[in-house]
């Protein structure tokens, strides 16, 4: 009888098709060429990057698009430094992420090995569990653990230490105990005389509101949440990458009137949002200083944080949603004619013209809200992955995009974190195949990932990548002000003007356009839809803004909590 003996990158592999891993984000490098080269034997799809910070932003929105942890594989030192940035923000954003990195021998440690690094102790702060397996055969056993710690509870990301000795070592692979694949998360109700208090006071709401947040996307509550706005026909607030749970093409939508929304309500239900600063904390100004809040959350200390919650609902938020429905009585919906109704379809209307005319600047070069328009004109309704980043370029094109499927927007998220889109854009692609993934990004948060255009070209991911251009962060210089301003005097925001990023597509293969006009840009577009087997860049040039006056939104949400 022969022996089954296989090296421990082989376990690892063996390990992650196990678990029914089917792509790992990575860049090789010793110690783990081995295991990149044994996940691609065992079937598992492999797509190298060009930096650890991109592919770590990739496997964390793979992990929110799919509910599975993304993985990612990186070199030791550097590597797991560089992938920091995702596990972070995967933190922050309570996705699902397994981040292995390769470490040096066992028996070097404390020598000054090569790239040497206590990473388990480096990776602990960020994750909710950081481990290296005590022995190769325990390999199967750490994934497993991992893999339950990563999605179990609130969702966050996970890391695995891998020695070089232990990816080149060898071990007889029937005397191993396999757990097999992870079971799926236990989901629990929420207590039922909380769900009946929660019933009682939206019964007695004058102007409530339902907050959609990430979580419900996550945790596909997307039939119950409907069913729950049908039936109660309260207006409803999204947050960013909470829109889609519910069609922005919705009557009972209110983000284009979210001040007024959120300053009247007396009454905010939570659906998986967290009173963070997305939420202006859930303090006045911005929000009723008597409004009460019910909160449906799967982690009982987020409850009660930054606002009292008067009614905290802990439990799997389809299952709390499906509760409340049960308990709500069946005759109750709430007054289209009520004072508030009213008021929050005024405002809409109100701003959705002012909008409308900001759409008709024709000035050269473009505005934001001319650009936007252009694009958006082009655009079909579904099967579009919406990707967003930037400061300016996101938060305009928040309000002016609609989603109208869930889990189909991706933003700079809870960190606000620069330089995910390309990486995002490839994890939206990689999860969707068969649908169109565009990224509206800005020219300074471009410049982030700029060179996973190859990445994206050589993984046969075809995309539509728009940069909005306006040489500058937050704000740039037109070309004839930043040759006539001395190197030391320029703005910190300024960068080189008309920089030419569309040529890198056309440099890895991809197709690039270059635009300054409404016309040049619905050609571009007219083309770019027509193309869905190349990486497509469109490079538009807007106005640069020159040296107004920094102003921010968060600005007056920090000032109001001092």
């Amino acid at each position: 009888m022969t022996t089954k003996v296989y090296s421990g990158a082989e376990i690892v592999a063996k390990a992650l098709k196990d678990q029914g891993v089917d792509v790992v984000f990575g860049i090789v490098g010793i110690p783990v060429v081995e295991v990149a080269e044994a996940i691609i034997s065992e079937g598992i799809k492999f797509i190298g990057f060009r930096n650890e910070q991109s592919l770590s932003y990739a496997a964390g929105a793979y992990g929110f698009l799919s509910g599975h942890p993304g993985v990612c594989l990186v070199v030791s030192g550097p590597g797991v430094v560089h992938a920091l940035a995702g596990l972070v923000n995967a933190q922050v954003n309570c996705w699902p992420l397994l981040l292995i990195g390769g470490s040096s021998d066992t028996h070097q440690q404390g020598m000054g090995a090569f790239q040497e690094l206590d990473q388990v102790t480096l990776c602990r702060s960020y994750t909710k569990i950081s481990t290296r397996p005590p022995s190769i055969s325990q390999i199967p056993n750490v994934i497993d653990k991992a893999i339950k710690t990563s999605i179990y509870g609130r969702p966050g990301p996970v890391y695995i230490d891998l020695p070089a000795d232990f990816i080149q070592g060898s071990i007889n692979y029937e005397s191993m105990n396999l757990p097999g694949r992870a079971a799926d998360p236990p989901k629990s109700l929420a207590d039922p005389q909380s769900v009946e208090e929660a019933v009682r006071l939206l019964l007695g709401a004058k102007k409530p509101l339902v907050i959609i947040g990430k979580g419900a996307a996550y945790s596909c509550a997307e039939r119950e949440i409907n069913e729950f706005i049908e039936k109660t026909r309260i207006p409803f607030l999204p947050t960013p990458m909470g829109k889609g749970v519910v069609s922005d093409s919705h009557p009972l939508c209110v983000s284009a009137a979210r001040s007024k929304a959120i300053a009247d309500a007396d009454v905010v239900i939570l659906l998986g949002a967290r009173l963070n600063w997305i939420l202006h904390f859930g303090a006045p100004p911005k929000f009723n200083k008597n409004v009460k809040f019910i909160q449906v959350d799967i982690l009982p200390e987020e409850h009660n944080n930054n606002r009292r919650i008067h009614v905290a609902l802990l439990g799997h938020l389809p299952l709390v949603v499906s509760q409340l429905l049960f308990y709500l009585p069946s005759s109750f919906s709430y007054p289209s004619t009520s004072d508030y109704a009213q008021s929050l379809r005024q405002k809409i209307e109100e701003n959705i013209a002012s909008t409308n005319e900001k759409f008709k600047d024709d000035t050269i070069p473009m505005s934001y809200h001319r650009a936007f328009w252009e694009i958006k004109k082009k655009l079909p309704q579904k099967d579009i992955v919406f990707v967003s980043e930037g400061a300016n370029t996101m938060d305009i094109a928040r309000s002016i995009f609609d989603i109208h499927e869930p889990r189909h927007r991706l933003d700079a998220g809870t960190l606000a974190t620069m330089g995910v889109g390309l990486g995002f854009a490839i994890a939206a692609k990689v999860h969707y195949p068969s649908k169109r993934v565009v990224a509206i990004v800005g020219d300074s948060a471009f410049g982030f990932s700029a060179m996973e255009i190859e990445t994206a070209v050589r993984a046969n991911l075809p995309m539509i990548i728009i940069i909005i251009n306006n040489n500058g962060i937050y704000h740039g210089l037109d070309t004839e002000s930043y040759n006539a301003t001395s190197l030391n005097a320029l703005p910190s925001t300024a960068l080189l003007p008309d920089v030419r990023y569309d040529l890198i597509a056309d440099a890895t293969g991809g197709k690039g356009y270059f635009v300054r006009t409404p016309v040049e840009l619905d050609n571009a577009m007219k083309e770019a839809l027509k193309d869905n087997e190349k990486v497509i860049v469109i490079n538009v040039m807007i106005q640069p803004g020159g040296r107004k006056k920094l102003e921010f939104a968060w600005m007056e949400t920090t000032k109001s909590k001092l």
